[in-house]
């Protein structure tokens, strides 16, 4: 029995870190680690749509970061408010709606810890056929983006002279990071989500030469971190997710104790 869950959890960790490899590589490009935040508060008010429904809770969780996603997307084309003050009060608001909802549902108990933090040692087959399913759709997706996103994150004005629909493929992007974020959920929770985005990647930015280098090596470190996370929960019993986090900025420290590859950024 204990080989069975530890086995289902480091698959699990496994699939999530592969996909959020390249994903993570546009977030730190593109500076978009808050809007990965707000996505991840938005889950909240996901579980409580999937309990109001009675559906799957990962449904009920994508459903939700896809409708806040296309919000932003909109609400971000007018001038009035910076986007990070939007992302602030979509943040913030459906964390604190989803948290009001539940409140009235006084029939349903939930462990809240496992939604902030991930528990990802009580992964099921079903949730584990929902991160490879839908990060397979995610990265499938993300290689027709390839080109024309990477061309908008160098240059978004020399990308709608070359004909790139830049209002359509970031639209795309949104949405495929609002799944993403949806299926990432289980393994390190709402609270630590962006992290695993972001810090791999970060880490990897470091001795990338090329960005398809440095989202391959994303995923690689992302998946080192969850085995030493995983690791270090079992020899220790401390908390799975959290310390896959801290396993991820130990790598990130190590780092910035080497020489320099050749950079990404350098190369732009």
């Amino acid at each position: 029995m204990f080989e069975n869950f530890l086995l289902r959890a480091l698959i699990g960790g496994l699939g999530v870190a592969l996909v959020a490899g390249p994903f993570g590589s546009f977030v730190v490009w593109r500076r978009l680690a808050y809007f990965g935040d707000t996505l991840a508060h938005s889950a909240l008010l996901g579980i409580a749509f999937g309990f109001l429904l009675h559906i799957n809770l990962t449904l009920g969780i994508i459903v939700i970061c896809q409708t806040l996603a296309i919000l932003l997307f909109f609400s971000q084309q007018q001038k009035h408010l910076a986007g990070d003050t939007l992302l602030g009060i979509f943040a913030h608001g459906a964390l604190s709606l989803g948290l009001v909802a539940l409140a009235f549902m006084d029939d349903i108990r939930i462990d809240l810890t496992a939604y902030l933090f991930g528990d990802i040692l009580s992964i099921s087959n079903s949730e584990l056929a929902w991160i490879f399913g839908g990060g397979a759709v995610a990265l499938f997706a993300l290689f027709k983006l390839w080109e024309p996103l990477l061309l908008i994150t160098i240059h978004e004005d020399l990308a709608r002279v070359e004909g790139v629909p830049v209002d359509r493929v970031n639209w795309l992007f949104l949405g495929l990071m609002a799944l993403l974020v949806a299926v990432m959920m289980k393994v390190v929770g709402m609270l630590l989500v962006t992290a695993l985005l972001i810090i791999p990647a970060a880490t990897a930015r470091r001795f990338s030469g090329s960005p398809e280098i440095m989202a391959l090596l994303a995923s690689l470190l992302g998946g080192l971190a969850v085995c030493l996370g995983l690791y270090s929960s079992f020899r220790w019993d401390t908390p799975s997710g959290p310390s896959i986090v801290v396993a991820a900025c130990l790598l990130f420290v190590v780092s910035t104790l080497l020489p320099k590859g050749n950079p990404f950024q350098k190369s732009r």
